[in-house]
């Protein structure tokens, strides 16, 4: 598991006994935010976080991971991987105690390369809850599962 110290470095906080990493909330972001992914993902998940730290845009991060995946230089999963991510907006989150309200948990599938042909999924969801393919053809190819919200 995954987490910050007192100095909002990104440590291990504890060793995991299984293939998922686990990022804890950063304390430092309004909200709260946590998620799990396949260790196959770390590469991908790692580069973004240090592109973030080195000040990048969000589309300065796509561009640069997509072209270090098109290169071999960012390796990717050699099959489907899964992202759990559980959210909930500030005031719903209490630092202190931990507890999180009415938070919202959405799943996705990263598949490098996939498309809507090689998936049969939509582009978009045509319905609450229904699993739809972002980003389609490119390194950061995912399935989004967004279960409808309470």
């Amino acid at each position: 598991m995954l987490g910050y110290n007192a100095s909002g470095e990104l440590v291990e906080l504890r060793k995991g006994t299984n293939d998922l990493i686990c990022l804890a909330d950063d304390p430092t972001q309004k909200g709260f935010s946590a998620s799990c992914y396949h260790r196959s993902l770390e590469p991908f998940m790692a580069r973004g976080r240090e592109l973030r730290k080195q000040g990048k845009k969000q589309e300065e991060i796509v561009a640069i991971r997509e072209a270090e995946a098109k290169r071999k230089k960012l390796k990717m999963p050699a099959s489907p991987a899964t992202l759990f991510a559980h959210s909930a907006p500030q005031e719903n989150y209490d630092p202190a105690t931990g507890e999180v309200r009415e938070g919202y948990t959405r799943y996705v599938v990263y598949t490098p390369l996939a498309t809507a042909a090689s998936t049969g999924l939509p582009l978009k969801a045509e319905a609450p809850g229904q699993p739809w393919l972002m980003d389609p053809g490119t390194y950061r190819a995912h399935i989004m599962i967004n279960p409808p919200r309470k």
